[in-house]
């Protein structure tokens, strides 16, 4: 077994191997910016000027507030004045809701066979229905067994009934094709 440590453990020699953050995951705030002068924006969001950093923490504890650098990149950083627990927890609650806002489309899927009878089409049909007034996507499976693939035509038909039903809430993303023993059709709902 070959250790990732040349050396061995607890050698005066051994090598520590430490993971790098980006700056985009992780911000600096108060004691870890290091670079001196900054630029200081107050909490108002006005502009008090380029600082050395030392002066920059003191403004910022004076008003029992951090210091946070906005943007690391730009020369001198940008650094601003802040309550950074209360931005991050208003960030943390803008992405919830956003994401409570936006919602996944699904592919459902609905089987029928060649020779489905007019109950089950029915049934069926008004269970894609259900899904497209969801705002899901459908993927109607017409599946064949033995001679049935001799006809696909039938097959066909029954999908063609099937658009014919939901047109007024579907519209077709991928017209019916034929795929080993099974054709499929996908509808998408109108907007």
């Amino acid at each position: 077994m070959v250790s990732a440590d040349p050396c061995g453990e607890g050698s005066p020699f051994s090598v520590s191997r430490t993971r790098v953050t980006t700056i985009n995951q992780r911000t600096r705030i108060n004691q870890q910016i290091r670079i001196s002068p900054v630029r200081v924006i107050d909490p108002e969001g006005e502009q008090a000027g380029i600082l050395p950093i030392e002066q920059a923490l003191s403004m910022a504890e004076e008003l029992g507030l951090d210091l946070v650098e906005v943007a690391p990149m730009a020369r001198p950083p940008v650094c601003r004045i802040m309550d950074y627990g209360k931005f991050k927890y208003e960030e943390q609650r803008k992405a919830r809701e956003a994401r409570k806002k936006q919602h996944q489309i699904q592919i459902k899927e609905v089987k029928m066979r060649p020779g489905i009878e007019d109950h089950d089409f029915d049934f069926k049909t008004r269970h894609a229905r259900r899904f497209l007034e969801e705002g899901n996507k459908v993927k109607v499976t017409m599946m064949f067994r033995g001679r049935q693939m001799a006809h696909p035509e039938i097959g066909r038909e029954v999908l063609e009934r099937v658009l014919k039903e939901v047109s007024d809430v579907a519209k077709v993303e991928m017209s019916p094709t034929m795929e080993a023993r099974a054709m499929t059709m996908v509808l998408s709902p109108i907007k």
